[in-house]
């Protein structure tokens, strides 16, 4: 059960509720949810819902229906994100874990794992203790594969995840890896999973072969009740009548597993297919359905491979692949970051640098704004998130130095560019270290009680309105208020408490305000993406480094301009942006802002910067990221 505290609780109630549930015999779990809290009691009841009722403090009970207590997202509301290394599953984007099914040996292992960081791996995955079929089928090179996994973690920065088969091994997997992975054979092996469930370190839970979902579900208990909350379930098929695949991937599981529990989940489309030319397609349709991430088996030679190699994906396959999700991921809210461990890295270096651990990031708005997700889905959990009010504010806190990074938009896909950012580029001498395309989709969002009938009044940003002007066509009756962003919008709807108001906004800003989402996806073109670029007063080192931006202007002269964009292409340099500025002070005279594929900072294009300087009255290097 799930006991709701009164906000005016005192220290004293809370202890005394404590006391009496574990008196009671219950496991006590504190939590919150969007500023509530609560206390979880996992048992058997002794006593009616009414006892705990009546105890001071408590606002009131929910009971658990479920067999499973801890893993009950009715027990834990909010998402579960599990850090392993300096990746983050669950939280806003793809984790996708790659390596071979076994490690083979040392040169091979290494090998791949360069392969698959190179194309945007962020965790890297290999047998140590294979349990096979066949007894005389390799078995796994033990704790010399686990000791080469730890050199690749040093060597790479991976985290490296393998499977544990006996609790005898957990003293080499504590020494040695930074993930343990129950497989579908262990999954209902009780006593690994309370062992894994006391040694603390990220637990990848693979669903059995003929597992139903809340047997899975209570395995994930077992491992929760000894202390352990970080618990990634893994889908990798289960087996059924179909013979031409190896096992059928239960993709459907993928909704009911977000709606019964607060665990990540993850898709192991190569065990689940058995069948190189299948994982892709299957990995793709994961990531629709909204899983977390994806398990993918890679091998350079999987011909030779020991364990599994039909469906291992040659590097190359692979790295399509990882092309492919980084263009889905948008279109399902998430976000597939090529240079995830670089700025991870880069941030810690940061801050070990300035003898802290705290980085912050500027945008503008309030919790629930589409600039606040952009940052989220940017940097993680490795900054705090700090709200601003305009996008003045923040480019004066990072050229301060209250604020470590800025968060800010440069263009719409529907309605173009966001000028006074473009200004405040050339007008601040800051860089851009960074860049993430965000879908938009908005909502027209209102009181639960609301009825989109009754509507009278709308609020949201004038740039909302313009992108969602063929569906306020069809209500030229409503009031379009401005307010200073969605989420700022939804909240001043809730605080007036007119029913008739409504607000268009992300389905974030609609959760963390508790109101009620009237009708989806109203924006004008279901292709609405926001470019939103990160800003600092210095680079990353060591940070991501394949776009550049600059500004620069020309005389005023026939082929000014032309002899500028000659120079990039006879260098094979691609150019993805050129926009045009007016500078201000100088009718009809212009800036040209700039984007390329190619670090311009790097000492090999120094020669084309030379020509390019030589070529323009003013040149301005806004940052390579």
């Amino acid at each position: 059960m799930i006991l709701v505290l009164k906000e005016e609780i005192t220290q004293e109630e809370t202890d005394r509720i404590r006391s009496t549930l574990r008196g009671e015999g219950y496991l006590v779990r504190e939590m919150s949810d969007g500023g509530q809290s609560l206390i979880g009691a996992i048992g058997k009841a002794t006593q009616d819902l009414d006892f705990f009722e009546r105890l001071p403090g408590v606002e009131r009970v929910i009971p658990i229906a479920s067999a499973f207590k801890l893993a009950s997202r009715k027990m834990h509301p909010q998402d579960t994100v599990v850090q392993v290394g300096d990746a983050a599953i669950g939280g806003e984007r793809i984790v996708v874990i790659a390596g071979p099914c076994a490690v083979e040996s040392r040169e091979q292992a290494l090998a791949i794992a360069r392969e698959v960081k190179k194309y945007g791996a962020v965790l890297f995955r290999g047998g140590a203790f294979k349990p096979r079929t066949s007894p005389y089928s390799f078995q796994g090179l033990g704790e010399e594969g686990l000791s080469i996994l730890a050199e690749i973690r040093e060597e790479l920065g991976l985290g490296v995840v393998t499977e544990i088969t006996s609790p005898a091994q957990a003293d080499m997997m504590m020494k040695y890896v930074d993930m343990v992975q129950v497989g579908a054979r262990n999954m209902q092996n009780f006593e690994l999973l309370k062992c894994v469930g006391r040694m603390g370190k990220p637990v990848f839970l693979k669903r059995g072969l003929s597992a139903t979902i809340e047997e899975w579900l209570m395995s994930a208990e077992y491992i929760l009740s000894e202390g352990n909350d970080n618990v990634v379930l893994c889908e990798r098929g289960i087996r059924t009548f179909e013979p031409y695949t190896r096992n059928t991937l239960d993709l459907s599981a993928i909704p009911v597993i977000k709606n019964l529990t607060h665990l990540p989940v993850v898709i192991d489309p190569s065990h689940a297919t058995g069948m190189r030319e299948k994982v892709s397609p299957m990995a793709r349709a994961a990531v629709a359905a909204g899983a977390d991430g994806l398990m993918i088996e890679v091998h350079h030679e999987p011909d030779k491979a020991l364990s599994d190699g039909p469906q291992s994906l040659y590097p190359e396959q692979f790295g399509r692949l990882m092309r492919d999700l980084y263009v889905i991921a948008p279109v399902v809210g998430r976000q597939l970051d090529f240079g995830y461990l670089e700025k991870a890295q880069a941030v810690r270096h940061m801050s070990a640098a300035r003898g802290d651990s705290d980085r912050r990031a500027a945008f503008l708005g309030e919790l629930g704004t589409f600039s606040y997700k952009a940052c989220a889905q940017y940097f993680g959990t490795d900054v705090e998130a700090v709200p601003m009010s305009s996008f003045t504010q923040i480019f004066e806190a990072v050229k301060r130095g209250d604020v470590d990074f800025g968060v800010v938009p440069l263009e719409n896909s529907l309605t173009g560019s966001i000028h006074e950012n473009y200004d405040h580029l050339l007008e601040y001498d800051l860089r851009i270290i960074g860049e993430i395309a965000l879908r938009i989709m908005h909502h027209l969002v209102a009181h639960p009680e609301g009825n989109i009938e009754t509507i009278k009044r709308v609020l949201s940003h004038p740039q909302v309105f313009q992108q969602c002007r063929q569906f306020l066509e069809q209500h030229p009756e409503w009031e379009l208020v401005s307010a200073r962003d969605t989420a700022t919008a939804v909240r001043k709807v809730k605080e007036r408490g007119v029913v008739t108001d409504a607000a268009i906004a992300s389905k974030v800003a609609a959760e963390i305000h508790e109101m009620a989402v009237l009708q989806e996806g109203i924006e004008t073109n279901p292709r609405n993406y926001t470019r939103f670029v990160v800003i600092s007063k210095e680079p990353l080192e060591n940070g991501p480094r394949r776009k550049s931006s600059l500004i620069y202007s020309t005389g005023n002269r026939p082929g000014a301009l032309f002899e500028t964009l000659k120079i990039f292409a006879e260098k094979g340099i691609n150019l993805v942006k050129l926009e045009s500025r007016p500078i201000h002070g100088k009718p009809w005279e212009y800036m040209f802002y700039v984007d390329l594929e190619a670090d311009i900072e790097s000492p090999s294009f120094k020669p084309v910067m030379d020509v390019l300087e030589k070529n323009t009255d003013y040149l301005k290097i806004l940052g390579s990221y």
